[in-house]
């Protein structure tokens, strides 16, 4: 297994993330949202990426309605994703990380479930999360994370991993990301305000 899992996924996978950095507790950017792939350590902030992990390869980790997911334009550079379901949250395509509990079921039976927890997918694809991936391919040895120079290549030109139908909308927030809903217009100029009730002059005597 150790030619088909990189020495690094399992220790991420196993990582909390968004606690508050013990040395730039007092900073804006104080969350502990990055994981270094050289490193192979604990989560770190922003700062501490500028200042310790500067020149090495760094990934930062998001959050959809508390659970943790990566964008795929991240890690399809270093990580065979095929097989793992995709989705796209806030115009931005990501994937989770472990699995999730099974939402309470709608009474309509899913033709597409993950082979490792049941879940409900959208797509022809194996596993919900990069998760059930590795324990799939712990299992049972017939999938890979390794990326070879040729698979690489591929990857990043047709999106490996990617729903043949543009991916898949889920309603939700990426949060702890840089990604803002749009400020409301201000409201017209020429907006009518509303009349007051006309008061009748007093009758004079």
């Amino acid at each position: 297994m150790t030619m088909l899992v990189p020495p690094w996924l399992e220790p991420l996978l196993n990582t909390a993330f968004f606690s508050i950095c013990r040395t730039h507790g007092d900073a804006a950017r104080s969350e502990c949202n990055m994981y270094c792939l050289d490193c192979n350590d604990n989560a770190f902030c922003f700062y501490c990426r500028s200042s310790i992990h500067k020149d090495h390869q760094v990934i930062q980790i998001r959050r959809s309605s508390y659970h943790d997911v990566v964008r795929v334009s991240e890690i399809q550079k270093v990580l065979d994703i095929s097989g793992v379901q995709t989705y796209v949250i806030n115009s931005a395509r990501v994937l989770f990380l472990n699995e999730r509990p099974q939402p309470k079921s709608s009474g309509k039976a899913s033709s597409h479930v993950c082979e490792i927890c049941g879940r409900s997918l959208l797509d022809t694809f194996r596993f919900c999360s990069l998760g059930c991936k590795l324990v799939g391919i712990k299992r049972n040895g017939d999938s890979s994370f390794i990326l070879d120079a040729k698979n690489e290549v591929l990857a990043l030109q047709r999106g490996e991993g990617i729903s043949s139908r543009g991916g898949n909308q889920l309603r939700e927030g990426l949060e702890h990301d840089n990604i803002y809903p749009p400020t409301p217009p201000p409201p017209p100029s020429n907006a009518r305000r509303r009349k007051g009730i006309p008061h009748r002059a007093p009758l004079g005597s």
